[in-house]
């Protein structure tokens, strides 16, 4: 049996440039940081060899792999010609909400799976594996920052090149910066799911068709350069505005990414002190992320009332294995 443990991600500025229909026309960068809620994935033999069994929201137990309807685990066990395996995934945050549930199991299985085959890669690597699964096998609309967001820990600056290859940086900041910026970040969740794939799809044919919206991301990028500058220099208060002044131009790319609800809750949070903020993901629902001073978090807690706190904290594992047979490590 293999167990891996793959964190959820949340970003900063720059999303939507990790686009092939971006970057192949000008380098795309994010901000990103993993946190401490986790996709488990399950790796283990079935005890009828001729079965293969994928349990996730429902379960599926099949004869013929070509028949799994979860298109991940499907894809990528005829990728390794792989069957007669049982995968099991369970995870702290339901799906459609932002956190890159999808990229997070995309990750954790290409990990686990590599291991059941005595296989070790490295966190880029699995990354990589897991991009040309989403993207190329399943053929999902989607972009490349979460597998490398998801897959590698900590807080990074992770780069998009034109012929494909991706960069990231690990940013090595201060203790006291990190300690400020985990406590003055904050999570709500609006009670709204969305389908990622069909809003960054229409976000592509924008930026494709629409110079006004290749040009938002353009600032976008400049705008994650500068987040960069301000994370290594220390000034907080700017990273908070960086936030905010990126959100604005988010919401234009598509108008499927916000709505009058999370309109109305981003106003009232920036009333009760918060700096700046976002929705996470492509957009539509899922959580909201505030960068707010501690002594105004009380007053942006009450006015937020109307959505769920998810308390978290940046993580710096990165997906890891944490089981083997009978070898456990946390």
């Amino acid at each position: 049996m293999i167990i891996t443990r793959t964190p959820f991600r949340i970003s900063f500025a720059g999303g939507g440039s990790d686009l092939a229909s971006f970057y192949k026309r000008r380098e795309g960068c994010v901000i990103s940081a993993s946190i401490n809620k986790y996709m488990y994935v399950i790796v283990h033999p079935t005890f009828n060899r001729e079965e293969t069994i994928v349990k996730y929201s429902k379960t599926e137990i099949v004869k013929d792999v070509h028949t799994i309807k979860h298109d991940i685990a499907r894809e990528r066990l005829l990728e390794l010609g792989l069957s007669g395996v049982e995968i099991v995934s369970t995870s702290d945050i339901p799906s459609g909400t932002g956190l890159s549930s999808s990229s997070a199991y995309a990750v954790g299985l290409v990990h686990a799976l590599s291991a059941f085959q005595g296989k070790l890669y490295s966190q880029e690597k699995i990354a990589e594996k897991a991009c040309e699964l989403e993207i190329e096998r399943v053929g999902s609309h989607i972009g490349k920052q979460d597998q490398y967001g998801t897959a590698i820990g900590g807080l990074k600056f992770i780069r998009f090149l034109p012929n494909g290859r991706v960069a990231v940086e690990r940013l090595a900041l201060s203790s006291e910066v990190l300690k400020a910026l985990d406590d003055n970040l904050l999570l709500f969740y609006t009670g709204i799911t969305h389908n990622a794939g069909e809003i960054l799809k229409e976000q592509a044919s924008n930026v494709e068709n629409d110079d006004s919206k290749f040009r938002n991301l353009v600032s976008m990028t400049h705008f994650a350069r500068d987040m960069r500058d301000s994370l290594l220099e220390g000034r907080l208060s700017d990273f908070g505005h960086i936030l905010h002044e990126s959100w604005l131009l988010k919401r234009q790319l598509s108008n499927k990414i916000s709505n009058p609800f999370i309109e109305e809750q981003y106003s009232k949070a920036l009333e009760a002190g918060a700096i700046g903020g976002k929705l996470l993901g492509a957009g539509g629902g899922g959580f909201m992320l505030f960068y707010c001073p501690n002594e105004k978090q009380k007053d942006l807690r009450a006015a937020l009332s109307e959505m769920t706190e998810l308390p978290f904290n940046i993580e710096y594992s990165g997906s890891k294995i944490i089981y083997v047979g009978d070898k456990t490590w946390d």
